[in-house]
């Protein structure tokens, strides 16, 4: 399959990378600001669910293998970022990316904010949605798919 790379400008491109960040995985130590640049950015192992959903439809009696990608998440024109529910310098802490929503104030401007299993986030002030998913790298395979019905059992 060929790498993916998606660019956001408005909240609903934003909501269209959010369905394909949901469940990626990620360290706190892969994330970076650079305030000069007003660049924050990420990389993960994301989920491929554009390839999981089509396999899910054909594969009723034998073993499902799924992808992962490693991913870059890369928001510009960031002014400020805020965290709730993490503490930056624990690096190992793992997180899992549950949506990414877009809150706008003084339009073109608001708040990106990246939410994450077990209620911590991260809130971006920002000019304007300007966003860019890229995969980085081959896939691999796992046999794991989420399922947030089980989780919350």
């Amino acid at each position: 399959m060929d790498s993916l790379r998606l660019d956001a400008v408005d909240a609903d491109d934003l909501a269209i990378l959010s369905a394909h960040c949901q469940d990626a995985v990620l360290r706190v130590a892969d994330m970076s600001f650079d305030a000069g640049r007003q660049r924050f950015m990420m990389v993960m192992n994301r989920f491929v669910w554009e390839k999981a959903e089509a396999r899910s439809r054909f594969s009723l009696f034998r073993r499902r293998d799924y992808e992962r990608r490693r991913a870059a998440l890369q928001f510009t024109r960031v002014r400020k970022v805020q965290h709730v529910g993490l503490d930056p310098r624990i690096g190992d802490q793992v997180l899992s990316l549950l949506a990414l929503r877009f809150e706008e104030h003084d339009a073109p401007s608001g708040l990106i904010e990246l939410v994450f299993a077990g209620g911590s986030a991260i809130r971006l002030d920002a000019e304007c949605v300007e966003a860019r998913l890229s995969d980085l790298d081959a896939a691999w395979t796992t046999t794991g798919r989420p399922d947030h019905d089980r989780e919350e059992a």
